[in-house]
C-alpha cells in the first residue's frame, strides 16, 4: 500500500504543478497590458481555449488515475490473500533483484 501512497503523492504533485501553470497563464492573460492589437486578441482567445481544454483533460486524467490505482490496490490485496506464499516468494525475488542491482551500481 505504501507504493500506491507514494504514487498518489507523486501524481498529486504533478497535478498541482500543472494546475499552477494553468493558474499562472490565466493571471498573465488577466494582467497583460498590450491588449489592443487584433493578433493579441486572437492569441489570447486561443490560449484561453487551450487552458480550458487542459483543465478538462486534467480532471478526466485525475479521475482515471484514481480509479485505476484503486482497482490495482484491490486486485493486489485479493491476490495476496488468495496466494500468501506466492506473494512472499515474489517479494523475496524482487528484493534480491533490487539488492543485486544496488550492489552493482555501487561498484
Amino acid at each position: 500500500m505504501e507504493i500506491l501512497e507514494n504514487a498518489g503523492r507523486s501524481g498529486s504533485k504533478i497535478m498541482g504543478s500543472l494546475k499552477s501553470i494553468i493558474s499562472d497563464a490565466e493571471k498573465v492573460l488577466e494582467n497583460s497590458t498590450a491588449q489592443g492589437s487584433e493578433s493579441y486578441q486572437n492569441a489570447k482567445k486561443k490560449l484561453e481555449s487551450t487552458i480550458s481544454d487542459a483543465k478538462f483533460v486534467l480532471r478526466e486524467l485525475n479521475d482515471v488515475v484514481v480509479t485505476k490505482a484503486k482497482d490495482a490496490a484491490v486486485c493486489t490485496a485479493e491476490f495476496a490473500k488468495e496466494n500468501p506464499w506466492k506473494t512472499v516468494g515474489i517479494v523475496a525475488a524482487v528484493s534480491v533483484l533490487v539488492g543485486v542491482l544496488i550492489a552493482r551500481s555501487r561498484k
